[in-house]
């Protein structure tokens, strides 16, 4: 599945965190969109130096990327499966060029997300239009959403998509039992480096803390630079080892990060990355880099004993060729850096914004985790957390864009879709749907009780909101 987008509304670069005095009731800013008064200067970043704190601009250009990489991943599986033009009696737009098909339309709502909505408030829950020659169906409904989804299919366009990106071989049509066989390989590889290093989480966590409660009572707190060195510590040495314990290994990292993903975002979209040198050299010398520094750990840990279990370690027992481990590692390092500090940064962001909300989940911390340590299966315990969780994937709509192939010709309703179809699932409309959700736009945790939404969230989504819970 894939699922890349940044919100419709902006981001919250800078969060003035609740002290003493707000709990007294004082309004808190609205991050993002300018305060009153700028503040005293932003502090250096909480994880060492070498890094510039979150300002809008940096996070401007985040949104541009998220909305070119969706275009390129839809344009990238289009490439992969090149297709004349079909029928089809789903409603939706006529091509408006004959090359580009409805791209002007998209670039005009300004970004993929925009265009669905609209075109699924005027057409109804499915939907088609044209990118490029090829027909493109979306589906809004959940209903419908439901009778699409077969849990045994298991391609997954944006794994082959991304893995494309980084020049290595996609792989959308490989066996289906050896995908469903290494899904569940990773799946078991998440659940066990999470609950091998809930200490070292945990320690992270109380030194953001620390960081947080030395700041001044007015000092604003740049929450996306902080959640994202959050995010790169935690995934890095959850996925590598003890290797990224030194902070020059996380800054590294995070450079040939930042390096690679921007070339995603442009270069591959507009062609300009072949024809500059520079930019070109700049790219692969960061993909070397960072392939230079997965095998180098593959080597380290392949066959040895350690204290705590990583993901690596997972593929290093199974069936895996070095090139597949290579890959996998490459991926889940670098998307599960920007996922994690996404959630993270609107959770806190919700929770800072709403004292009740976060009152109530302190009341369930506290009662279950007390004074002991922390287990996973205390964490399981958290049912508001959970509720907190899934109400910000949905209210911040991290997950607004999912798309399948459709190989084999289906149907939706009364529609039927042709096959090697491209099928997008508008999660957005989905997830702030008024005929799904009681004021959708409130984010209100408490729609997810056992009684209520939970039986009506996308599958996937709740099972994303309870991974980041752990």
């Amino acid at each position: 599945m894939c699922c890349w987008q940044w919100p419709r509304y902006p981001p919250p670069c800078r969060v003035e965190l609740e002290t003493s005095s707000r709990r007294r009731g004082h309004p808190m800013p609205r991050p993002g969109f300018g305060s009153a008064r700028p503040g005293p200067p932003l502090p250096a970043p909480w994880w060492g130096p070498g890094l510039s704190p979150c300002p809008g601009p940096a996070m401007l250009d985040f949104a541009i990327f998220a909305v070119t990489f969706l275009l390129v991943l839809v344009g990238a599986v289009l490439y992969l499966y090149p297709a004349s033009r079909q029928a089809s009696g789903i409603p939706g737009l006529a091509p408006t060029d004959e090359k580009d098909g409805n791209l002007s339309d998209i670039v005009a709502s300004r970004s993929l997300h925009e265009f669905l909505v609209n075109l699924h408030e005027k057409y109804g829950p499915v939907v088609s239009f044209w990118f490029g020659r090829r027909l493109v169906v979306s589906i809004g409904s959940i209903d419908l959403l439901k009778q699409h989804i077969n849990p045994n299919r298991i391609s997954n366009p944006f794994e082959a998509i991304l893995k494309s990106f980084l020049r290595y071989q996609p792989s959308l049509n490989g066996d289906t039992g050896e995908s469903h066989l290494r899904r569940k390989l990773y799946e078991n590889g998440v659940t066990k480096s999470l609950q091998s290093n809930l200490a070292l989480i945990q320690k992270l966590s109380e030194e953001l803390l620390a960081k947080w409660l030395s700041l001044p009572e007015a000092q604003h707190v740049p929450l996306c630079q902080h959640m994202l060195g959050f995010a790169m510590k935690s995934v890095t040495q959850t996925a590598m080892g003890s290797s990224f314990e030194d902070d020059r290994e996380v800054i590294r990292f995070r450079r040939h990060h930042d390096a690679i993903w921007s070339e995603i975002g442009k270069g591959f979209l507009d062609g300009s990355l072949d024809k500059n040198t520079t930019r070109k050299k700049l790219y692969e010398d960061a993909l070397k880099e960072m392939e230079s520094t997965l095998r180098k750990v593959t080597k380290e840990r392949r066959g040895r004993s350690f204290n705590r279990h990583v993901f690596i370690d997972t593929l290093l027992q199974g069936s895996l060729s070095d090139q597949q481990i290579l890959e996998d590692t490459m991926i889940f390092s670098l998307a599960g850096c920007t996922i994690t500090a996404n959630l993270c940064t609107w959770a806190v962001y919700f929770l800072a914004t709403s004292e009740d909300v976060q009152q109530n989940l302190y009341k369930e911390v506290d009662h279950v985790l007390g004074k002991g340590p922390i287990t996973h299966e205390k964490i399981e315990q958290l049912r508001y957390c959970r509720q907190v969780l899934c109400e910000t994937v949905r209210t911040a709509k991290l997950t607004p864009i999912a798309a399948q192939l459709q190989e084999l010709e289906g149907r939706v309703d009364q529609h039927t879709i042709p096959k090697e179809t491209l099928v997008l699932y508008a999660l957005g409309v989905m997830l702030q749907d008024s005929s799904s959700w009681l004021s959708p736009y409130k984010f209100d945790p408490e729609r997810f009780n056992e009684e209520s939404a939970m039986k009506t969230f996308p599958c996937w989504v709740s099972q994303e909101a309870r991974s980041a819970q752990s």
